[in-house]
């Protein structure tokens, strides 16, 4: 059959994972948790599935939960949006970008993505009949704003933007929100997607999240997870607020792309959200962060800076010549500890022999990969 998509096959993720089990090593690849979720959300979902919530919810999701998602942002980014016409809950945030693009794409319309970036930004463009324009971020995976600003022409109609960053854990500094304002202001046409499911789990730097920034806030949808910040990840529940211009066109693809989202999950969620603390978020994976390092400082892999996110980039140069998807293979089968290969997130599949842990992991599991990447 003529493919839809061409050049996509089984991604990454995927690979590292069924590699790390077909091995059983441990699986510091894909970005899930592996410890147990708070005890209250426990007793929340079990309440929640003996009541009769088994049934659709309203397409824009739970009335009640999308009142609570508003006030968040009030109370976290002093943002006041319409919780009926300005959110929308989503089946994880890998849905809100898809149906996202889907909606407001046209065909041969170009959308900017700074690589490395996350693997299901393009295969949407393409397949609203786009045009992924795929710029590298610098070495420091800050954005190259020169190069950005040089792509954009008359077709261009979309940016894509990630921070926190994954893969690199990269949090935007406050200059770059000056040149993306600067940027959106010069391009009145031009849309912002800004994937921000990292959001709440920053440590030494400060999130500058694009609810705050009033002048773009009009052309702007901004993608957030319960599931990455509740580690539920196998909810697949988010959500994306803005504009009610743009919202309005988004629900018109997400009511035949999904319609609802899981209901017990979702007023699970309703109820969780009075009873959780999102500051404890930070210092919880900060000690995850800090006990990885902290582990690997007697390996010859060289950590980066991780200012966000819970991934940890590491450089290999020192131990190996293998290209990175090479190297992670022999990693997992001849190591037992699996990562995901940089090179996989770019266009351009550049290797600079730059590797990618997930640390959202119970201690045990942290010092036992340690113990055996630290004999490399």
């Amino acid at each position: 059959m003529n493919s839809k998509l061409p050049h996509i096959k089984t991604n990454i993720f995927t690979k590292m994972s069924k590699l790390a089990s077909d091995y059983n090593a441990i699986n510091l690849s894909q970005g899930f948790p592996n410890f147990p979720i708070d005890d209250n959300l426990v007793d929340v979902l079990k309440e929640k599935s003996n009541k009769n919530i088994h049934q659709y919810m309203p397409m824009s999701g739970d009335p009640e939960l999308l009142y609570k998602i508003s006030a968040l942002i009030k109370s976290t980014y002093k943002r006041t949006v319409n919780p009926e016409t300005e959110v929308l809950i989503t089946a994880g945030a890998t849905q809100g970008i898809f149906t996202t693009i889907l909606a407001l794409i046209n065909k041969n319309e170009e959308v900017i993505i700074l690589d490395p970036s996350y693997d299901c930004y393009e295969p949407a463009v393409s397949l609203a009949g786009g045009k992924a324009k795929r710029l590298p971020l610098n070495d420091d995976f800050s954005p190259n704003w020169e190069l950005i600003k040089k792509s954009i022409n008359h077709s261009t109609r979309m940016l894509i933007i990630n921070s926190p960053h994954n893969p690199s854990g990269r949090i935007w500094e406050e200059q770059d929100i000056l040149c993306l304002e600067k940027l959106m202001m010069k391009n009145p046409n031009l849309l912002l997607l800004s994937d921000e499911v990292y959001e709440h789990i920053t440590y030494d730097k400060k999130h500058i999240s694009i609810n705050t920034i009033s002048s773009i806030i009009n052309r702007s949808i901004i993608i957030s997870s319960f599931g990455k910040t509740f580690h539920v990840t196998g909810w697949k529940v988010g959500y994306l607020v803005g504009p009610k211009t743009l919202i309005e066109e988004i629900k018109k693809v997400h009511q035949f792309n999904v319609f609802s989202v899981n209901s017990v999950a979702q007023a699970s969620i309703n109820s969780y959200v009075d009873l959780f603390n999102f500051s404890s978020i930070k210092p919880f994976f900060k000690k995850k962060r800090d006990l990885f390092q902290n582990l690997m400082k007697k390996s010859n892999f060289k950590l980066l800076p991780c200012e966000g996110t819970y991934f940890q980039l590491v450089d290999y140069s020192n131990i190996s010549s293998l290209n990175d998807i090479k190297f992670c293979e022999k990693l997992t089968i001849d190591y037992g500890v699996a990562a995901i290969p940089i090179s996989v997130f770019n266009e351009s599949n550049n290797d600079n022999k730059i590797i990618r842990f997930c640390f959202a992991k119970d201690d045990e599991t942290l010092i036992n990969a340690t113990n055996l990447l630290c004999k490399i």
